[in-house]
């Protein structure tokens, strides 16, 4: 029986964790929605930005890990 399912990723003889280009993607998704909140201005009505970076972060690696690379 063959799983399809990811293990590691190779680049040359580098292994990598599937999970490193999840966090990559999840971190210039969460910079782009960022830059969307001040230029709306939306980040006036945050109280601990940092942490709403993080947690929109979370959001996205989580999205990303379910429907877009399967692990």
């Amino acid at each position: 029986m063959i799983n399809h399912i990811p293990h590691e990723l190779t680049l040359g003889d580098v292994y990598f964790s599937p999970l490193l280009p999840v966090v990559i993607f999840a971190f210039f998704a969460t910079v782009i929605t960022t830059i969307i909140f001040n230029k709306f201005r939306l980040v006036r009505f945050i109280y601990a930005p940092p942490y709403v970076f993080l947690s929109i972060m979370l959001i996205y690696i989580i999205v990303i890990d379910k429907f877009w690379i399967k692990f």
